[in-house]
């Protein structure tokens, strides 16, 4: 058996892009958006339930709820980290903190997103197949040990 993981999840990188900055000089706030949902993307590659599993049953992760908390500026060319936990999930939805990070360590940005499984043909909710939800369970455990952040399910000025 595999040693657990000592980390959340990290399997995205990226430069702050021309087009992700303001006439402020920085990342705008749609842009942190962009950058946590491709963050959110690669978590959710990692379990097979992204664009190739849509694509072969015609089910995915829909977004329907997310908070992000804007932390610190971002400029172009910062590059950026993100580890993404899986802070809780049945087999109809996962709840995902994700936290993006320059390469300095400084903490720009975090999201907490709630996503549900979707069978795009019957328009409605769903449990995904045994064998994913086997890997979506698997993460979650491995997870089960990290701190969960104070922050985790406030709203706007909590």
């Amino acid at each position: 058996m595999p040693d657990p993981p000592a980390a959340p999840f990290a399997g995205y990188e990226a430069d702050a892009r021309p087009e992700w900055i303001d006439y402020n000089g920085h990342l705008n706030d749609a842009s942190y958006a962009i950058v946590l949902s491709a963050a959110n993307e690669a978590l959710l590659a990692a379990l097979g339930l992204s664009e190739d599993y849509q694509a072969g049953t015609g089910c995915g992760l829909f977004t329907v709820e997310s908070h992000i908390r804007y932390l610190a500026e971002c400029r172009r060319g910062d590059r950026l980290s993100a580890q993404s936990l899986l802070v809780s999930a049945d087999a109809k939805r996962l709840r995902v903190n994700t936290t993006l990070t320059k390469a300095d360590g400084t903490q720009v940005a975090t999201g907490e997103h709630l996503y549900l499984h979707v069978d795009n043909a019957v328009g409605r909710v769903i449990a995904m197949p045994h064998d994913r939800w086997t890997a979506v369970e698997a993460m979650l455990a491995a997870h089960a040990s990290f701190e969960r952040p104070s922050y985790l399910g406030r709203g706007i000025g909590s």
